[in-house]
C-alpha cells in the first residue's frame, strides 16, 4: 500500500493559502448547531494549520441543495459552533467561487480562518466539472483533505482539486487511514470482523470482500437469520430476506474455500413483538417459535464471540448484534463491545469500528473511547470495507 501525503509532507504554510475539506454536515435545529461532533473532530487540524501561519479556507457541504441556492441549507448558522471549537473568530462568505469569495480571501491575514458557502450550491461540485474545481483552486495555494467521510465521492471539492494543488490528508483524514490500515490493509492477525444489522442485501458486498481478507467473520444482527434460514433453520416471524439465501449460501461457500471460520449465533432471545420490555424467552437458533421474532443473540451465542476475540489480535466492527436500540434486546451487543474494549485497553487487540448504528451502539455499550479507533464516517467506511477505492483518497496517494 502506498503511502498518503499528509501535513507532515507539507513544509512551511506561512501566508499560504490552505484550501480545506472539512465535513460540516451537522445536525441543526431552529438555526443551531445540535451536535458538534464533527466539527470537534476537525478543529485541531484546522487549529494546527492556522498556527503554522497559513490563510486556513474551509470548504463544505450541507444538505443536498442539488445546484441550488436554498437559505435551510446555508453554512452560515455553523460559524457560532466553529468558532467555539476554535476558539477563535471565523469570517464567512456567502458563495464559495466568484468575486465574493475572492474578496473574502484576500482580506484573511495569516493564521485567519474563513468558512466559504455550500460547495453543492453549484451543479459543478457533485459533476466534478473541470471549470468548477478550477474556480475553487484560484483562492488556494494548497489543498488539505479532512473529510474522509466524502471521499467516496469524486466532487469537485473531494477529489478535483486534489489534482489541481499541492495535496494532503489532514490530521482526521490521516488518523481514519492508518486505522483502517490496521484494520483490513495490512492488520496483525488473526482478524475478526463482526457485521451485523438488518439486511444481507445492503451488505452482500462487504459480507464477499471479508471472507477473502479475514480469519474470522461473526454475522449478526437481522443478516443472520437470512443465513440460519439458509442453513435449513426455522426463524419464524424474524425479519428474513428468504430470497437471498442462495447468495447466503455462496457466501459460506466463500468463506470455507478461504478458510474464513463463519460464527453465526447458535442461541437466539426471541420476543412476539418488536418493542422495548417484550416478552421473551432464550432459545436455540433451531428451536425459535413459530410466532416469535429473533431480537438478539443469546449468551451461549455471545460466549462464543468472546472466545473468538480472545483469539483475534484485530477487530473490524460493522453493525449491532440485535435491536440495541430497544432494551434488553441490546445484551448482546453491549457484552461484545465491553469485551472487546477490555481487550483493546489490556493492548492485546487492534479494535476499528465505523457506521452510524456501529457508533450509536458503542456509545450505547460506554465504549466507543475505549477503542482503538471509531469512524463516524456511514458510506466511505463501509465503501472501504467492500474493498472499493475511495476517489478522495486515491487523490492523496504519494506518487499521484
Amino acid at each position: 500500500m502506498s503511502a498518503f501525503r499528509t501535513l507532515d509532507d507539507a513544509g512551511s504554510l506561512t501566508g499560504k493559502r490552505v484550501l480545506m475539506r472539512v465535513d460540516l454536515n451537522v445536525p441543526m435545529e431552529n438555526g443551531r448547531v445540535t451536535d458538534a461532533t464533527r466539527i470537534e473532530r476537525v478543529a485541531p487540524t484546522i487549529r494546527e494549520v492556522a498556527e503554522r501561519g497559513a490563510k486556513v479556507i474551509l470548504l463544505a457541504h450541507f444538505g443536498r441543495p442539488k445546484g441550488k441556492r436554498e437559505p435551510k441549507d446555508s453554512l452560515e448558522p455553523v460559524v457560532p459552533a466553529l468558532g467555539t471549537a476554535l476558539g477563535r473568530n471565523v469570517a464567512f462568505a456567502p458563495d464559495c467561487i466568484g468575486e465574493e469569495a475572492a474578496k473574502a480571501v484576500a482580506a484573511l491575514k495569516d493564521g485567519d480562518v474563513l468558512l466559504l458557502e455550500n460547495t453543492r450550491y453549484h451543479a459543478g461540485e457533485e459533476k466534478n466539472d473541470s471549470a468548477f474545481a478550477d474556480a475553487l483552486a484560484a483562492n488556494g495555494d494548497v489543498y488539505v483533505n479532512e473529510a474522509f467521510s466524502a471521499a467516496h465521492r469524486a466532487h469537485a471539492s473531494t477529489e478535483g482539486l486534489a489534482h489541481r494543488l499541492p495535496a494532503y490528508a489532514g490530521r482526521e483524514m490521516q488518523a481514519e487511514l492508518d486505522a483502517l490500515t490496521k484494520g483490513l490493509e495490512s492488520p496483525q492477525r488473526p482478524v475478526i470482523a463482526l457485521v451485523g444489522g438488518a439486511k444481507v442485501s445492503s451488505k452482500i458486498d462487504l459480507l464477499e470482500n471479508l471472507v477473502a481478507k479475514v480469519d474470522m467473520l461473526v454475522i449478526g444482527g437481522g443478516m443472520a437469520n437470512t443465513f440460519l434460514h439458509a442453513q435449513g433453520k426455522a426463524v419464524g416471524k424474524s425479519l428474513c430476506e428468504k430470497d437471498l439465501a442462495e447468495t447466503a449460501t455462496r457466501i459460506l461457500a466463500a468463506a470455507e474455500k478461504a478458510g474464513c471460520r463463519i460464527i453465526l449465533p447458535v442461541d437466539a432471545v426471541a420476543a412476539s413483538e418488536f418493542k422495548a420490555q417484550a416478552p421473551h424467552e432464550t432459545v436455540p437458533v433451531d428451536a425459535v417459535p413459530e410466532a416469535s421474532m429473533i431480537l438478539d443473540a443469546g449468551p451461549r451465542s455471545v460466549a462464543e464471540i468472546n472466545a473468538a476475540i480472545d483469539d483475534a489480535k484485530t477487530l473490524v466492527w460493522n453493525g449491532p448484534l440485535g435491536a440495541f436500540e430497544l432494551a434488553p434486546f441490546d445484551a448482546a451487543t453491549v457484552a461484545a463491545a465491553k469485551h472487546a474494549a477490555a481487550r483493546t485497553k489490556d493492548g492485546h487487540l487492534v479494535s476499528v469500528a465505523g457506521g452510524g448504528d456501529t457508533v450509536a451502539a458503542l456509545n450505547h455499550a460506554g465504549v466507543a473511547q475505549a477503542f482503538t479507533y471509531v469512524s463516524t464516517a456511514g458510506g466511505a467506511f463501509l465503501e472501504w470495507l467492500e474493498g472499493k477505492a475511495l476517489p478522495g483518497v486515491e487523490a492523496l496517494r504519494a506518487g499521484n
